[in-house]
């Protein structure tokens, strides 16, 4: 006979619970979430200035939601005025840097952070993941203390996925019923989750997370709610000399701005989910000028990351002007964003992280437009002279 005891004995380190410490012990420890010690919005935004590029709405708005929202933890208001959850709704195009956005945050306010994709989100009873994965992975990410846990940061992305899906006859199980089966997790409530699994079962231990203070962060590229908007901004148009044209607001690259709470249910979000999310707020998509500070102005900046990999080979790396130009016209025409950055340059660095090594006597590498326009080849300087010279196999390469 099998004894089942002997089975919950043997629950791997991973998945056993740390319970909520009783008062007294809560109060001999110090408070990480002190009403004193939050950071105010204006420090917050500071401190984002030095990684993202841009965004100063989207950043001026998180922060103050951020503040808002933990100041409500810190206190615990339970008198007669009862402070709502500042949850928030990204809209921004694809690379414009809203997942970074969250990992910043999360990681300048030291608190657990769960990133997770809606498009896995299926109804209760269907292959993929239930609503409560999503707590599951917080909780993971929290060391599977609960406590900690019920004081994080949900990010999910892809949230426009779980649109209600249009001129369909079959069950929409990863749409409406989604959205439907979220607005109590969005809200605040007590739910039971697997620990350790992101799907229940009878040999995964559950424990009772409540929402009540965790911060839901939703995000999405939204793509055609461009059209919706366009949409209804023509149909407010007139006729005569002061109408505005069809064609306005074809070439505005900011339309998503325009957005209103009804073009979001025009797309396919039921009005009670969008009502758990009270403050929407959009991202720019990139310009070429953006993308060239995003190269080398970041405190992690990828161009600083490639600096310092050559830098520990004791070789100066260098980008004119024209190169980075260059490399935010290639990464504009890809249309994916900040993300066609790292994947432009791992091209074009390959044969040179490959070479320098070979030669102790290169001192100092410049990065020309030429070069990644593939018209020419980086300029070296060797040690203890300023003679400029190309690398020869890199010639041959073009």
């Amino acid at each position: 006979m099998m004894n089942l005891n002997n089975i919950q004995n043997e629950i791997p380190k991973s998945q056993k619970i740390k319970k909520k410490k009783p008062a007294e012990d809560k109060a001999e420890e110090e408070n990480i979430l002190d009403i004193k010690n939050i950071p105010s919005p204006h420090i917050i935004k500071g401190q984002l200035d030095e990684y993202i590029v841009g965004q100063e709405y989207a950043k001026k708005v998180i922060s103050v939601a951020v503040y808002n929202h933990y100041k409500r933890v810190a206190t615990n208001t339970m008198d007669e005025i009862e402070i709502e959850k500042s949850n928030m709704l990204m809209i921004g195009p694809t690379g414009s840097g809203k997942t970074f956005l969250v990992k910043t945050l999360a990681r300048l306010l030291n608190v657990p952070l769960a990133i997770t994709d809606a498009t896995s989100l299926t109804e209760a009873g269907y292959i993929g993941d239930d609503v409560e994965s999503v707590v599951s992975k917080l909780l993971a990410a929290a060391g599977n203390d609960v406590e900690k846990a019920e004081r994080g940061i949900i990010f999910i992305d892809e949230i426009d996925k779980i649109a209600k899906k249009k001129n369909t006859n079959n069950r929409d199980v990863s749409g409406e019923s989604v959205q439907q089966g979220m607005l109590k997790l969005l809200e605040g409530s007590e739910i039971e989750v697997p620990v350790g699994a992101s799907s229940k079962n009878a040999m995964v231990p559950m424990t009772t997370v409540n929402t009540r203070n965790i911060l839901f962060i939703c995000g999405g590229a939204f793509p055609e709610l461009e059209n919706i908007i366009k949409t209804r901004l023509n149909k407010q148009s007139s006729i005569g000399f002061s109408a505005d044209l069809k064609d306005k607001y074809d070439s505005d690259p900011n339309i998503l701005q325009k957005v209103i709470v009804d073009d979001l249910r025009e797309f396919g979000m039921i009005p009670e989910f969008i009502g758990r999310l009270p403050i929407i707020f959009t991202l720019e998509g990139l310009t070429q000028d953006m993308l060239v500070k995003v190269l080398k102005e970041p405190k992690n900046a990828i161009l600083k990351q490639y600096q310092k990999l050559l830098l520990l080979d004791e070789v100066l790396l260098e980008f004119d002007d024209g190169a980075l130009e260059a490399i935010a016209r290639k990464a504009l025409e890809k249309k994916t964003g900040a993300r066609a950055l790292r994947a432009i340059i791992e091209e074009f660095m390959l044969d040179i992280m490959y070479e320098i090594p070979k030669d102790d006597n290169i001192g100092k590498v410049v990065i020309t437009g030429d070069y990644i326009e593939k018209k020419g080849v980086p300029y070296i300087e060797m040690r203890g002279t300023r003679t400029k010279t190309f690398i020869p196999v890199l010639e041959q390469n073009n």
